[in-house]
């Protein structure tokens, strides 16, 4: 009886609005505590952290091991495990998930943020946001009218048991990496010493949050993506009210704790090239839309034992290597002798979302249930 009413109290638009509040509390919390600004959560972010740290990437600023990633996915697999939802499952279309998360990260660091950090950016002032948060809603808009029009990637199906156990098991071993910090030959673990990547929240303090964020995220099913896409499709306001929740959450505690600086310019980790912050996240909005759910939200679902999530995610940290080896991610604003100097993509930035956002319409127009 007693779970019953805790499964009861999760499935409400209480249960996801505390969830919401909790999320964005934390958030801001992780900032104060050592994050970088404006980025106390950031999915996209700490996965290409995650890749730098490994060694697939060599940009010096943006490599460490994210412990709220690994506490995300382990907190939503004790979640799954209690309330006897862990499913070991795959087989929806393995291959192009996997390069819709590909696509779905070069289009987040284009815009230097995932929908997490779009809204958390915007709970701290920067308005840059706003035109991010837009090109979200319109991609995930053009992937619900693929979803009117049949579009299926295809059920999964009952996976041996390992299918289910694996990526927890990695995310244990990056884990023990983060703790242990070996070096073998020059570095088995690259740390920023400068930039984003040199910020960070007390371990055991990041875990402890990914953990619990973990943990009521896959029993509320909070997605941000989803809460868009159900409001547009149905009507229905039960996820973006905890979508909302996060937003006023994490803007009241930037208030108390200093950390709101309203604005266009000068933002932390932030570009105000418009249209490329638009463009970026209209593509990411799009792969999310078609691989069923926002970043975190493939996260959780691989602590369920969702492989087909899985490989969703390991595309956005393959997308992340990606992004920095070849130029495609965004640069920041900077200021150079007192002068503004506006940052934004180059050219091999803009190639790269123009191919995936014709992979993406490709894939809407292509896939179909039979």
């Amino acid at each position: 009886m007693r779970g019953e009413k805790t499964t009861l109290f999760f499935a409400s638009r209480t249960g996801i609005i505390v969830t919401g509040a909790l999320i964005g509390i934390i958030a801001a919390l992780l900032q104060f505590l050592g994050n970088p600004p404006n980025m106390g959560i950031c999915v996209a972010c700490f996965e290409r952290d995650i890749a730098g740290a490994l060694g697939l990437h060599r940009a010096a600023v943006v490599q460490y091991l994210r412990p709220e990633i690994m506490g995300f996915v382990l907190g939503s697999m004790v979640a799954a495990l209690l309330f006897g939802e862990f499913r070991s499952r795959s087989g929806s279309a393995p291959v192009i998930r996997f390069f819709l998360g590909v696509f779905a990260m070069i289009g987040a660091l284009v815009f230097l943020g995932c929908p997490w950090r779009a809204l958390l950016r915007l709970a701290a002032g920067d308005l840059n946001a706003v035109t991010g948060i837009a090109g979200l809603t319109v991609g995930i808009a053009i992937g619900v009218a693929f979803l009117k029009r049949g579009y299926s990637l295809g059920r999964s199906h009952k996976s041996g048991a390992v299918v289910g156990w694996v990526f927890p098991a990695f995310m244990v071993f990056l884990l023990i990496l983060r703790i242990a910090a070996p070096k073998l030959g020059g570095g088995a673990v690259f740390f920023s010493e400068k930039g984003p990547g040199s910020m960070f929240a007390p371990l055991f303090i990041s875990l402890a949050a990914g953990l619990l964020i973990g943990f009521l995220a896959q029993r509320t099913r909070f997605c941000t993506m989803g809460s868009i896409r159900d409001l547009i499709i149905m009507g229905d306001s039960h996820l973006i009210s905890g979508v909302a929740a996060l937003v006023v959450a994490a803007f009241l505690m930037n208030l108390v704790l200093g950390q709101f600086h309203p604005g266009l310019v000068g933002m932390p980790v932030a570009h105000s090239s418009h249209l490329w912050n638009f463009l970026g996240m209209v593509l990411a909005g799009l792969a999310f839309a078609l691989a069923g759910g926002c970043p975190g939200r493939q996260l959780f679902l691989s602590g369920e034992g969702d492989g087909d999530a899985s490989l969703f995610v390991l595309g956005m940290i393959t997308g992340a290597a990606f992004s920095h080896n070849f130029s495609l991610a965004g640069s920041p604003d900077s200021m150079a002798d007192g002068v503004l100097k506006v940052g934004g993509i180059g050219p091999a930035g803009v190639i790269a979302v123009f191919i995936g956002l014709i992979f993406c319409l490709f894939v809407g127009f292509r896939m179909r249930e039979e």
